[in-house]
């Protein structure tokens, strides 16, 4: 599936106050879904000394495809394309490898 075609299909399930014009909630789910995320990997080595089975990766996804979910909106509150932001941050990233600035601190190294 693509990017913008997966955004499209998905906006169709927004059930959120005032989708269209409503930045705050995208938002507050976005990081949300990202805290179970981590919760889920915390449990893993609290309770499983880090041992990843296909149920913890079957589990990740789920709540990876909320993140997505939420990315989606966010940037359709935003006018931009999925594609659009990959793209940006795939020319992003190429450029601080090229420049040798992958690690670091700050937006805009």
């Amino acid at each position: 599936m693509l990017l913008n075609d997966y955004q499209l299909e998905s906006r169709s399930t927004a059930r959120y106050p005032d989708a269209g014009n409503n930045l705050i909630y995208p938002t507050l789910g976005l990081t949300g879904e990202a805290g179970e995320v981590a919760d889920k990997v915390k449990k893993l080595l609290r309770d499983r000394s880090g041992v990843v089975d296909q149920r913890f990766t079957d589990d990740v996804a789920l709540e990876l495809g909320d993140v997505l979910w939420y990315v989606a909106q966010l940037a359709t509150e935003l006018g931009l394309t999925l594609e659009d932001v990959a793209s940006a941050n795939l020319r992003k990233l190429k450029s601080r490898s090229q420049r040798g600035t992958l690690q670091g601190e700050g937006d805009h190294r």
